[in-house]
């Protein structure tokens, strides 16, 4: 098992380009199975969930051509011309809860489909009702054995209006997909309104669906025949992008972030202003340093998007640990997404967490440790401190960060930091 070290207190300085968007590329694999044509998708990072949703695809008969080179250029092609399989098995399903998102195309296009409940990160419950619910107002008829979702729709699936309960960017997702092809108009009434879902909606559009609203809390969806091929760029990702801009402020240092789309993260940027980051947008993506010596703390509660996103609560975290004063946490989204505080407090932080709440009051030093990664974005907050820590930090399961973040460790070392992977020594 791999383990990454890094010695603390470099100030990064140099530029880094921001990867594709996982969260934006997996829905957008997943729509290759509503066409018998081609889909290219350019800017799909190299990541474990990537690699993970390419065996789910080419286990159900996808023709999968991969054209990426290291730097980020080429491209991933889809060809699902024809389907061998309609079951999405455990073993995959278990190891990334995004495989979900082949219910709704497999539904719509072949009529039946089998997939396992499905797992992830532990954070917390993150049902699959919504989805399913959606799915069965839309005709699908749904029944839950032995650990899988097996759904059918032998008269084709049939539009429908479908409000949600809760703002869910999986199942607003999934529903898109399968309404593309159902009979009829679509309506998704309180649908997520994340970059993520304009880009899938950008995609099936040049696919050839009849889709409107993507972006707003109402999506509009008329059901086509059939779809074509097409070619897509993703999405950078916004949240590696809001990673390395706390990076900078963290290690004190100066970054440029080319490729970064700063109208993807308005209410994450409002808030590192105040806490004292500046952050200049520029022709190539952005520059990111502190505005004015020590940072200061600030408060921030998570909520869907525009809000402040969960996925980048961990680290705000880490760069609240570091700040002058205090800062509260407010965590909506997921009940076990405070997993990262006992890891950052044995480097030092001093964090206090009432139910939803984590109180940080900031410390002139972290102290390097030996520390344990629980989940992906837990993960990253690890390097974050690890980054402005005294000593040498050594960061194990760190299988957790190579799902979200592209070659993290070449790309903060060509910025100066200490850091470096290396296998675990199991010999003992």
């Amino acid at each position: 098992m791999d383990k990454i070290k890094i010695t603390g207190g470099v100030p990064l300085k140099g530029t880094i380009r921001i990867s594709g968007s996982k969260n934006a590329a997996l829905p957008l694999m997943a729509a290759s199975l509503l066409t018998s044509e081609t889909l290219r998708l350019d800017n799909v990072p190299q990541l474990a969930d990537i690699r993970t949703m390419c065996e789910l695809l080419d286990l159900l008969g996808v023709s999968i051509e991969d054209n990426r080179v290291s730097d980020g250029s080429g491209d991933l092609a889809f060809a699902a011309n024809s389907l061998t399989s309609t079951v999405a098995p455990y073993d995959l399903v278990r190891k990334m809860r995004a495989s979900v998102l082949v219910l709704g195309p497999l539904l719509a296009r072949l009529g039946h489909a089998e997939v396992s409940l499905p797992g992830g990160c532990a954070i917390g419950t993150r049902p699959v009702d919504l989805h399913l619910s959606g799915l069965e107002a839309m005709g699908a008829e749904i029944e839950l054995a032995e650990g899988y979702i097996k759904a059918r729709a032998p008269k084709g699936l049939k539009g429908a209006e479908v409000l949600f309960s809760n703002v869910s960017v999986g199942a607003t997702e999934n529903l898109m997909m399968a309404a593309a092809l159902a009979e009829g108009e679509t309506r998704l009434v309180n649908a997520a309104r994340e970059p993520e879902i304009v880009d899938l909606a950008n995609c099936l559009v040049s696919m050839g669906a009849q889709l409107e609203g993507a972006g707003s809390d109402v999506i509009t969806i008329k059901g086509v025949p059939s779809l074509n091929g097409a070619r897509h760029s993703v999405i950078p990702d916004r949240i590696e992008t809001g990673t390395f801009v706390m990076a900078a402020a963290i290690s004190d240092g100066d970054l440029q972030l080319e490729g970064a789309r700063p109208d993807h993260l308005e209410k994450p940027f409002q808030v590192l202003r105040q806490a004292g980051v500046a952050i200049e947008p520029n022709d190539k993506g952005l520059r990111v340093y502190r505005a004015n010596g020590p940072l200061q703390g600030t408060d921030i509660m998570t909520e869907a998007f525009p809000g402040f996103a969960t996925d980048l609560q961990a680290q705000f975290m880490a760069l609240m640990a570091t700040a002058e004063g205090a800062s509260m946490i407010t965590e909506t989204i997921f009940e076990n997404r405070f997993m990262h505080v006992p890891e950052l407090t044995r480097m030092g932080a001093d964090i206090t967490v009432h139910g939803a709440s984590a109180l940080v009051r900031g410390q002139k030093r972290l102290k390097a440790a030996p520390v344990m990664a629980t989940d992906l974005r837990a993960s990253v907050s690890l390097v974050l401190a690890a980054l402005a820590a005294e000593g040498e930090t050594e960061l194990n399961r760190v299988y957790h960060l190579d799902r979200g973040y592209e070659r993290i460790e070449e790309k903060l070392a060509t910025c100066g930091a200490s850091i470096a992977r290396s296998k675990e020594d199991i010999s003992s």
